[in-house]
């Protein structure tokens, strides 16, 4: 397993065709500054011109937090000036784990608050064990979600659900984030890393243009009438439909054979 330095508080680890996304800022449960927005998007758009990586893993290495959301110490500190300045650079982190062009999956445990559930809602799919606690609470400190959570949780779980969890800055603990579909899936404790690298593993043995095209046409549909959804998902099937993938995928099940994906 190799591993790139983003700056002091962000990896990336590769192991194969998975690369893991490592919040490592423990001293501050993985707060969000200025600097460390910087290193996740870095980090993003890295892994989204990097062809060999199929799947992504956003994880962290605090025991008991996988991020606790803004950092308040720095926010505090900084004149109006300086937040219209540091918007632009905090947005950013979260739009380039939206905008990764292959699958990613969170492993959660621990505190998710704010931006720090954004970091996870701006992945596909959420795996949690039950020390995750989960909540957007930003109207209980003079703000708004500003890294997607008003729009990504309604897309989750519904416009009057994600009104009453942003509305009411509730914590909401394992059990009932996984029972309103706020997480995906509930693992054991201390699970939640080898739970959603399996199921890395497991995605990224499938077809790379496949993958991108399939997330491309999920994110892209969703919001749209059926028809112009469908339209979405012509286009997605059109740019893999002759490709060597595809191909390949056709010979490898004709000839009982693992697929080698050439990934164009």
């Amino acid at each position: 397993m190799s591993e790139q330095r983003y700056g002091e508080w962000v990896a990336v680890r590769r192991d194969g065709f998975v690369a893991e996304l490592v919040l490592d800022r423990p001293k501050a449960m993985n707060a969000v500054s200025s600097e460390m927005a910087r290193c996740i998007t870095a980090a993003c758009a890295a892994l989204s011109e990097d062809r060999d990586v199929r799947a992504v893993v956003l994880t962290s290495t605090h025991e008991r937090a996988f991020c606790v959301g803004a950092d308040l110490k720095e926010r505090n500190s900084l004149s109006d000036a300086e937040m219209l300045r540091h918007r632009p650079v905090s947005r950013a982190a979260y739009t380039g784990v939206l905008e990764l062009p292959m699958p990613a999956i969170a492993a959660v445990h621990g505190f998710a608050l704010g931006g720090g559930f954004e970091l996870a809602l701006s992945c596909d799919v959420i795996v949690a064990d039950p020390t995750a606690v989960v909540g957007l609470p930003e109207v209980s400190v003079g703000v708004i979600p500003g890294g997607g959570g008003t729009q990504l949780l309604p897309r989750r779980v519904g416009a009057a659900r994600a009104a009453e969890l942003v509305f009411s800055a509730r914590r909401v603990a394992a059990a009932e984030a996984h029972e309103l579909g706020l997480v995906d899936r509930l693992v054991a404790e201390g699970e939640d890393r080898a739970e959603a690298m399996e199921l890395a593993r497991g995605i990224a043995a499938n077809s790379p243009v496949g993958l991108r095209a399939a997330k491309k046409a999920l994110r892209l549909g969703q919001g749209l009438d059926l028809r112009a959804g469908l339209e979405v998902e012509d286009a997605a099937w059109r740019t893999v439909a002759f490709s060597g993938d595809r191909a390949e995928g056709v010979a490898a099940f004709n000839e009982k054979r693992s697929p080698n994906w050439p990934g164009e």
